[in-house]
């Protein structure tokens, strides 16, 4: 049985990870035969918002703490993942990706992200197993993967502009589909990118996760 690592940025779309794009990667990882285990940074994340106001609140979190919200519990500290143990690796979306695990969100073309999470993506890389980066999360494949990986995060000029600019291949499209780099496995979707539903998500996400399996 094949074991897929997840690394969570936080709970929340607005600060933390995309709790639906997380939670169907879960599902759809289930329903094709393996298994998950998830990860997240043990550390500060970058600020928090009251998700029924969109406005910052003056309060700190833990990323950990709060991922552990939709794992059930079930999550390690980032900085413990062994690649060894695993097959391949997901990366959902949600502000998180641009806030916690790098600052994209703020610096976009001049951004960094934090060392674990690139040592990580990079090892599984190295190892040649593949990953796969919904929504936002592609626009950080540049950091990591070689320049002219190609990758989507949907049509958006501006993000695809800043992420071109890193090192990334863009390829426009739809929520419901995905692009895959064969030779540097990696795939990725657009997912709530542009998704105007929970069912437009999963379909995109099913595939995605569906090429993750088969290309480990």
């Amino acid at each position: 049985m094949k074991k897929i690592a997840i690394i969570i940025s936080g709970c929340g779309v607005f600060d933390g990870a995309e709790i639906h794009e997380t939670v169907l990667t879960m599902l759809h990882i289930e329903q094709l035969g393996a298994q998950y285990q998830c990860f997240a940074p043990d550390q500060t994340q970058h600020h928090v918002i009251n998700h029924l106001t969109g406005e910052e609140q003056q309060d700190s979190r833990n990323i950990l703490i709060e991922a552990a919200r939709i794992a059930r519990g079930d999550i390690h500290d980032l900085a413990t993942l062994n690649v060894d143990e695993f097959d391949a690796l997901v990366v959902p979306g949600g502000f998180g990706v641009a806030k916690n695990l790098s600052d994209f969100a703020f610096k976009g073309s001049d951004s960094k992200i934090l060392d674990t999470f690139k040592e990580t993506c990079q090892s599984f890389s190295i190892q040649k197993k593949p990953i796969a980066y919904l929504c936002i999360a592609p626009a950080l494949i540049g950091h990591i993967h070689p320049s002219g990986t190609v990758a989507t995060i949907g049509n958006d000029t501006d993000t695809a502009t800043a992420a071109e600019a890193l090192g990334i291949k863009h390829v426009a499209c739809s929520a419901t589909n995905i692009v895959v780099d064969s030779q540097n496995k990696v795939v990725s979707t657009p997912a709530y990118m542009l998704a105007n539903s929970i069912s437009e998500a999963s379909q995109g996400i099913a595939k995605a996760i569906e090429q993750l399996i088969d290309m480990a």
